[in-house]
């Protein structure tokens, strides 16, 4: 009987060993041999016609230049700072509720000179830094992995053209257990050709991917999207004194946007527009938003009309939303 013991013992011991073994192999697998994703050859010619399509991408639908700046939430809807366009610097942190402290990088010239056209990309397209980093998930890399190579290669041609701003952001951190898990987020992306604006709501879908809307406009649980919620709203954005919460902009009746008109969808957006509206200061306390409505209401009437019908298109969900609560 006690061989049997010790023999039992034995093989447990060993079990245990091997499972640590795999465990910390595992480990060091997902640290040192991921992400894995290859790094292209390419050279982005800097034309006039790719530098301002790039500069309405990032500024008006994918709003890179949004996360990139700093915003001034004292004002309604955080307009941009003059002068700090893309130098980075926004902190998502723990504080917030993120797995970790993340920051928005510089994306000028004064940090991207020695980065390749291929590594831009790459961060862009599937969520990998210079160095072969992983990172979160804020910026929709994996949106953006889906969308024409032409449309990012004219994002590439006008971040070279930006300004330079002298600011060094800080180095973004994951906690535990996400320093590792973020190893398997980053994809390779599989971009498609954009849509002709001809195809209302394939070219729709497309913009509304490139607008990121889904990655606000949806709940999230663990880092996730609740299933069978997407575009629903409810997910939840701290600022200094409230809780903004996004809208529901499915085409629910009730609790959507379903009974919007198209003149009244694009006229949400245009009325921020800077050439006629100024941000008005928000008193201590009062309602403000994350959306950054002046950028957005650069977009063209085309591409919110293909926005409006894509919405139009997808399952309506009724989720009334409160959009606003005091911390």
């Amino acid at each position: 009987m006690k061989k049997t013991k010790n023999l039992f013992w034995k093989i447990a011991g060993a079990i245990i060993g091997i499972v640590i073994l795999v465990i910390i192999g595992f480990g060091i697998y997902l640290k040192t041999a991921l992400p894995n994703i290859p790094l292209e050859d390419i050279t982005v010619n800097i034309t006039p016609e790719r530098v301002e399509r790039g500069a309405y991408l990032a500024n008006h639908v994918m709003v890179c230049i949004d996360c990139h700046s700093e915003r001034d939430y004292g004002k309604f809807s955080g307009p941009i700072v003059e002068g700090t366009e893309g130098g980075g610097g926004e902190a998502f942190t723990e504080e917030l509720g993120f797995p970790g402290n993340y920051y928005a990088s510089n994306i000028t010239p004064f940090n991207l000179k020695p980065w390749t056209d291929g590594e831009i990309y790459r961060a862009i397209t599937a969520g990998v830094t210079k160095e072969n980093a992983a990172m979160f998930p804020i910026m929709p890399y994996h949106s953006y992995g889906v969308l024409d190579r032409e449309d990012i290669y004219c994002v590439i041609a006008y971040l070279r053209t930006l300004p330079e701003v002298e600011n060094t952001t800080p180095e973004s951190e994951s906690g535990f257990p996400m320093s590792f898990i973020i190893n398997l987020i980053p994809k390779q992306g599989v971009p498609v050709t954009r849509p002709d604006t001809s195809d209302l709501l394939r070219y729709g879908e497309y913009v509304t991917t490139a607008g990121g809307c889904k990655d606000c406009h949806t709940q999230m649980e663990k880092g996730k999207f609740v299933p069978g919620m997407e575009f629903g709203g409810g997910q939840e954005f701290p600022l200094e004194d409230i809780y903004v919460t996004s809208a529901n902009i499915t085409p629910d009746k009730a609790t959507g946007i379903g009974n919007w008109t198209e003149d009244a969808f694009i006229a949400r957006f245009t009325a921020y527009d800077l050439a006629t509206y100024t941000p008005h200061e928000v008193p201590e306390g009062g309602f403000n938003t994350i959306m950054p409505w002046t950028m957005y209401a650069g977009m063209d009437t085309t591409d919110l009309q293909a926005i409006y019908s894509y919405l139009m298109s997808v399952k309506p969900i009724e989720n009334r939303v409160v959009m606003f609560r005091e911390k």
